[in-house]
């Protein structure tokens, strides 16, 4: 049988640019090349789509200029194959070739908010991981909780701030936040990730410039109630209709909460796999976990995020991220090696899951009879 050939796509215009390179680079290097062939699809910071035998380059290298670089774009329906879309000057160019499926390992807006997913669908291109709607509801962190709310999943209390509410309002804004939440609280861009932006906010006078940092970033800001004396779990959710769920893991965080530079920059923060939870609570956190993979109908796969109270253990439910950090540390694939999954393995059935929902989707006519 010939080899299926997999679109990597990284890079992407977010402030998570350099997090997909190096998920992209670990995917590539763990691919199963007996089954699979790469062809690299880098997206530059200012949108160019890019396909070149330099693209390896690229990913070593940690950066993706697009200078001298042919430009590509998708081919109609069907077609499954790219079109250059500029005349190559530098290096030679694998556009025109077919994809029979693409990775997304785009983090953040313009790549895990559906947007690239709808680009995908109007191709007809199979691709890994959640559709359209649910790309955008998991990225819209004030959407995605009602959502939830609306399941009758367990969160903690939140409230959703746009912009230029809080640029026109400041003096009554903070007063009723003051009134709704308790300290310590959170302020979060809604449509963000890998902890950009975010800010823990102990005291009044910390509120407004958290409020001001999270504005630079999105015109939505959710404010959530912080959690007292809890513990950050993760679980990692794969499948389509009938998904499975790892064991959790726990994040301990070098500085007070899980921000971008404990994530990607200190190495100090530990991973607890598996998490040291009594067997109910894990048992509770995996059926939550599936519910809200569900509720949002993501498909392929999804960290999903929670704090637990240290002595009541008491499960809050915080976030469902549709394309988590997928580097051979990150938590995502750590949990399902550690419950039995290896990361070449999870890469193969991430794309068969693709695949499956594909020829699922296809089974709907198009035509009114």
């Amino acid at each position: 049988m010939s080899k299926l050939r997999v679109g990597i796509l990284f890079g992407g215009r977010s402030c998570e640019h350099e997090v997909s390179l190096q998920s992209a680079r670990s995917v590539v290097e763990a691919l199963d090349k007996d089954k699979y062939e790469v062809l690299l699809i880098g997206i530059s910071k200012e949108g160019k789509w890019l396909v070149s035998s330099r693209a390896l380059e690229y990913l070593k290298e940690g950066k993706l200029d697009g200078g001298g670089q042919p430009m590509v774009m998708l081919n109609y329906p069907a077609s499954k194959s790219l079109v250059k879309i500029q005349d190559e000057t530098i290096a030679p160019s694998r556009a025109g070739e077919k994809v029979d499926v693409v990775f997304p390992l785009l983090h953040g807006p313009f790549g895990e908010d559906g947007t690239v997913q709808g680009l995908l669908e109007l191709a007809d291109v199979p691709y890994v991981g959640a559709g359209v709607m649910a790309s955008a509801v998991g990225m819209d962190k004030g959407i995605m909780k009602m959502v939830f709310k609306a399941h009758n999943l367990p969160i903690l209390d939140f409230m959703v701030l746009k912009r230029g509410d809080w640029e026109g309002g400041r003096d009554k804004i903070l007063v009723d936040i003051g009134k709704e939440f308790d300290y310590p609280l959170f302020i979060k861009p809604c449509n963000l990730g890998s902890s950009v932006g975010i800010s823990k906010v102990h005291n009044f006078s910390e509120l407004a410039p958290a409020l001001n940092l999270a504005a630079q970033y999105d015109r939505k800001m959710i404010i959530e109630q912080g959690g007292i004396n809890c513990r950050e779990i993760e679980a990692s959710v794969l499948g389509n209709d009938d998904p499975i769920v790892s064991v959790p893991g726990e994040i301990i965080p070098c500085n007070e909460f899980y921000d971008y530079d404990a994530k990607y920059i200190d190495e100090n923060s530990q991973l607890i796999i598996p998490a040291d939870l009594p067997i109910k609570t894990i048992e509770e956190i995996q059926q939550i976990a599936v519910k809200a993979f569900k509720a949002v109908d993501c498909a392929g796969m999804a960290r999903v995020d929670f704090l637990v109270q240290r002595e009541t253990h008491e499960i809050y439910l915080s976030e469902v991220n549709t394309i988590p950090g997928f580097t051979k540390i990150s938590m995502y694939p750590k949990l399902w090696e550690a419950s039995g999954i290896s990361y070449t393995e999870l890469i193969s059935r991430l794309i068969e899951l693709a695949i499956e929902r594909h020829r699922d989707k296809k089974k709907s006519i198009t035509s009114y009879r």
